[in-house]
């Protein structure tokens, strides 16, 4: 286990790193194992890697599947992230995108068929959380000291990876949001996600 590891890393740090935020493309590879390796996606801007472990949220038509699911040439979106003093790229979460994402946005807010597995929105913040009641969340960033996000209905809930209730969000903790800005113009949660990338002992 512990060269494999080595080598997943070792192939990583050789590729072009997928940027931090929202990353679509379509699936070139995976190699590894279904809880360590790395997966391959190109776009119009070219081609990059990413790294997963078992932390990672991998869902595909509402259901959650592992890395197995997913093969060539399917649309994918990842969640990014990088590891705390590495420039490696990790895959918070992985969606498999299909046709139905490119719809009209709803009339009204609430939730609807396809937005649990494909939600619309490319914003994705990072910091503290001030404040968290039923509909709002206040986020302390780099760059302002308040940042009001509305919080959805449907909006999903991500600890170390796993769904879990919006009551296990609390104050003082340090969230990645990826969101988009509703009918009104006000920035809406798809996802919520805290918890610790995996280290692994090289």
């Amino acid at each position: 286990m512990r060269w494999a590891v080595i080598l997943v890393f070792v192939a990583a740090l050789h590729a072009e790193q997928a940027p931090i935020g929202i990353v679509r493309g379509d699936m070139v590879k995976w190699s590894g194992s279904p809880d360590l390796g790395q997966l391959t996606l190109s776009n119009p801007t070219g081609e990059y890697s990413c790294t997963f472990d078992a932390k990672t949220y991998m869902e595909r038509d509402g259901q959650m599947v592992a890395i197995r699911a997913f093969a060539a040439g399917d649309r994918i979106e990842l969640v990014t992230d990088r590891r705390p003093g590495s420039e490696v790229c990790y895959a918070r979460t992985l969606h498999s995108v299909e046709a139905q994402a490119q719809r009209r946005p709803p009339l009204r807010r609430g939730p609807s068929p396809t937005e649990t597995w494909a939600p619309r929105g490319d914003l994705t913040f990072s910091g503290m959380v001030v404040r968290v009641s039923p509909d709002i969340l206040i986020l302390r960033t780099r760059s302002e000291p308040r940042k009001t996000i509305q919080l959805r209905q449907d909006t999903r809930y991500l600890s170390d990876g796993q769904r879990v209730d919006a009551e296990e969000l609390k104050v003082n903790t340090h969230v990645f949001v990826r969101g988009g800005r509703n009918l009104e113009d006000e920035i809406e949660a798809y996802q919520v996600i805290w918890g610790g990338i995996v280290h692994p002992e090289f």
